[in-house]
C-alpha cells in the first residue's frame, strides 16, 4: 500500500532535481555574460569606468544584451546581475535582477547593448532590495564619463546617486535609461541559490545553495576591477602631484558601504 506513493514522491523528487539543474544552468550562463562585459569593458582603458567611481561604487549592476525595441513606442527589458560592497569593502555574491521600461518619441529600430549601472549611495541599493527602482524617478541617474582617468562633467552629474554606461549593438535614436526600471529576478535567484533565500542572504552567504563557479568568478572579477582601480588611483600622486588636485571631489581612501536595510 505504500509503494505507489513513496514511488511518487521519489518521481516528484527526481523531477524538482532536473528543473533545479536547468535553472541553475541558465543562471550560470546569465553570470558567464555578465563576467565577459565587465572583462571587455575594463580592458580598453579608454572605454572603462573611471578608477574613482569604480573604487567608490556602493553597489555595480551588470545587464548584458538588454534589448530596447520599438517605433514611437518602445519598450526595453534586460536580465543581469547585480553585487553591493560588504562593510570590509569586498564585493557580495551578486543577485539576479532585471531592467525593464517603456518610452515615448522619436524612435524606431531595434538596439541590444551591454549596459552597465554604478550606484553612489545607498539609497537606490535599498529600493531595488526592497523591491524595486525606477531610474530617474527613485534615484538620479547621469550618464557615465568614460576613461579609467575621466573626470564628472557637471555638478549636476556628481549629485547623480547612479551613473549609467552602454555598449550598443545595433541602431537605435532617443536612448535613455531614465523611467526604466530595476528590479529584482526572484525567480531566477530560487534558480541559482534555492528556494526562500532573499537578497539580504545572498549578499551575506547564507544561501541554502553554494554559488555556482561562473557566479563567483562574476564576484571575484570585480574584485580584480576594484583593487586595480584602488592601486591606480594611489599611484596619481606620486606620478603627477598635480593631478590629485585637479579633482578637489576625489577621495584618496577606498569607500566602504554602511549595512543596508533589512529588506
Amino acid at each position: 500500500m505504500t509503494v505507489r506513493p513513496l514511488r511518487l514522491t521519489l518521481a516528484l523528487s527526481a523531477l524538482l532535481l532536473a528543473a533545479g539543474a536547468v535553472a541553475g544552468e541558465h543562471e550560470d550562463n546569465r553570470a558567464d555574460n555578465a563576467l565577459r562585459v565587465m572583462r571587455e569593458i575594463q580592458s580598453v582603458p579608454d572605454s572603462s569606468i573611471p578608477d574613482r567611481l569604480l573604487d567608490e561604487a556602493r553597489g555595480i549592476v551588470v545587464i548584458p544584451d538588454t534589448i530596447k525595441a520599438g517605433f514611437v513606442l518602445g519598450g526595453r527589458r534586460g536580465h543581469g546581475l547585480m553585487s553591493v560592497r560588504n562593510p570590509d569593502g569586498t564585493w557580495s555574491n551578486p543577485v539576479f535582477v532585471r531592467l525593464t521600461g517603456a518610452s515615448v518619441g522619436f524612435q524606431a529600430g531595434v538596439q541590444s547593448a551591454d549596459v552597465i549601472l554604478v550606484f553612489r549611495s545607498e539609497r537606490g541599493l535599498d529600493n531595488i532590495i526592497n523591491g524595486k527602482v525606477t531610474l530617474g524617478a527613485d534615484a538620479a541617474v547621469a550618464a557615465g564619463p568614460v576613461g579609467r582617468n575621466a573626470a564628472a562633467a557637471t555638478d549636476g552629474a556628481l549629485r547623480a546617486e547612479i551613473w549609467s554606461w552602454s555598449r550598443a549593438r545595433g541602431l537605435f535614436a532617443g536612448v535613455a535609461l531614465d523611467g526604466a526600471v530595476l528590479q529584482i529576478d526572484h525567480s531566477a535567484n530560487r534558480g541559482a541559490y534555492g528556494y526562500g533565500i532573499t537578497p539580504r542572504m545572498v549578499f551575506e552567504g547564507r544561501t541554502p545553495t553554494p554559488a555556482s563557479a561562473p557566479i563567483v568568478a562574476f564576484r571575484d572579477e570585480l574584485e580584480e576591477a576594484t583593487n586595480a582601480a584602488r592601486h591606480a588611483r594611489r599611484a596619481v600622486p606620486a606620478a603627477d602631484p598635480g593631478a590629485a588636485q585637479a579633482h578637489p571631489l576625489e577621495s584618496a581612501a577606498p569607500a566602504t558601504s554602511a549595512p543596508l536595510t533589512q529588506p
